[in-house]
This record gives structure tokens, sequence and C-alpha cells, in this order.
């Protein structure tokens, strides 16, 4: 089990709120879409959520607090990628996703056989294999960030939490990224908690998107629910065609005109 629940969860920096009382509940195996305009509080939400910003409110897995838990505990618990992660650049590849492997080591342990092969096979499944010794100093942005990708996979937690996690790749690693995410939901029942930014994207893989903007939940349900020309329009500030595939994938088209921003 790891259902997800958001409890009046508030983030401020100073007298401004980023994210107002955000309530919300994921299930078990549920894929959840944040979306919204930029600065609309997405990635203060993940991060007041995990605890790297104070908030207020709670969020709770299975009904245990994550701001009670210590950071070792909460670290098996959920994995984090940022959307602007710190990369170390003198460490292999192999060294930084081995990283997502620290909640299972004790503190005067070192790695397992068992660790390594976990992260070989996620390097390889990303496309990584031939990458593990090279230095992440010499890679690019892109390759790097399926790193940072790898190493959240590599932490095996039931509750994974990415904020803009393909706005460095192209398409295929896009798509490749984000379907080893899906199959790893299906098989471990995966609770998955996503800030994107691609709404097309967002439709592919969420069974539900919830639509933030200046700190708030404004709307929430099916990606064909949200992704709605008039709700775009009024928090986006975008002119778009909305067209639904035969596979239920909602597609959003940019029309010319439009863009300005909702007031």
């Amino acid at each position: 089990m790891s259902v997800v629940e958001f409890r009046a969860l508030t983030v401020r920096y100073g007298r401004a709120v980023a994210v107002a009382e955000f309530s919300f509940e994921v299930a078990t195996g549920e894929w959840v879409g944040l979306i919204g305009p930029n600065g609309a509080g997405k990635s203060s939400l993940l991060r007041g959520a995990i605890g790297l910003v104070p908030a207020e409110g709670d969020v709770l897995v299975d009904g245990r607090s994550l701001t009670a838990m210590p950071r070792r505990q909460r670290s098996a618990l959920v994995a984090y990628v940022p959307q602007i992660p710190t990369i170390p650049e003198d460490m292999t590849t192999h060294e930084y996703v081995l990283l997502g492997r620290t909640p299972y080591v004790s503190y005067f342990g070192s790695p397992t056989h068992a660790d390594r092969e976990i992260v070989l096979d996620v390097l390889d499944q990303l496309d990584l294999g031939g990458f593990a010794d090279r230095r992440l100093g010499e890679m690019s942005g892109g390759e790097r960030q399926r790193v940072v990708i790898a190493r959240a996979l590599a932490q095996d937690t039931p509750v994974l939490v990415l904020d803009e996690p393909t706005s460095a790749l192209d398409i295929g690693h896009q798509q490749q990224a984000m379907e080893l995410v899906a199959r790893l939901r299906a098989e471990r029942r995966l609770t998955v908690i996503a800030a994107m930014h691609d709404l097309t994207l967002a439709s592919v893989y969420s069974d539900r998107l919830a639509l933030l903007h200046d700190g708030e939940l404004v709307a929430e349900g099916t990606p064909a629910e949200v992704l709605d020309p008039d709700t775009l329009a009024k928090y986006y500030g975008a002119n778009v065609k909305v067209q639904i595939e035969a596979d239920g994938t909602v597609v959003v088209i940019p029309r010319r005109g439009g863009g300005e921003r909702p007031s």
C-alpha cells in the first residue's frame, strides 16, 4: 500500500504564499500529474511535501506522517527527482545512481552485490549502460537528467515524486523514461506524483490531473475533464484545440492567437 494524502499543505516564502492549503489524495498505484502555468506552485508543493522547504499542514503515506519521520526512513518511502538537480561533476554515473540505495545500507555498511545489480539494471533500461564509468561533468544535460531519474528508480520506493523530469530530454528519451516509470508502476503498484510541463505528455501517462494556479488547486479530474480549452484559456492564457484520440489520449494543440496571461 502507498496511499498519499495531502492535508492542507501550505508553503510560504516570507509573507508570500506559494501553496495554499492543498488537500488531495492519491491512491495506491495511481499516477497523478500536477499541471499549471509557471509560478503556479507545483515545485513548491512537491518540495514542501518531502521536507525540502518548510511547510504547514501534513503529508501522509499510508496514514504515517512524512514530516514526523527521520530523513532516512522517509527516503525509503519516497524517491524524488528535482527539476534542477545538484550534479557532482567528478562522480561517475554508477557511483551517483548507487546513492539511490543509501536508505537500505547500514550506517557502517557498504552497498551489496544486489544493490549494484539493481543499479546496472536501471542504467540499462534508461540506455545508460555505456555511461556507467563516465563522469557526470562529461555528460550532456539530457544524459545527466536521465541519470537523476535512474537514481530515483534505483531507490525502489513505493512512492515516486517527479518535478518536470523530462524537461531536458528529447522526445525519444522522454518516452523511454516515462515508459520505464509506467512499467515499474504496473509491476510494483508504484504511486507516482509528477509535475509536468507538457500537457499532452501528462495526459498520456496520468490517471488524474491536478491543476494549480496561484498556489491553489483549481481543477482536478481525468485528463479529458481538466484539459478543456476554456479551462486552459482561463489559467494559462492559451488558445488551444483539444483533441481526444481513439485510445483516450488528450492532445493539446496550440493555435495562432491568444497568449494573453490570465489576471
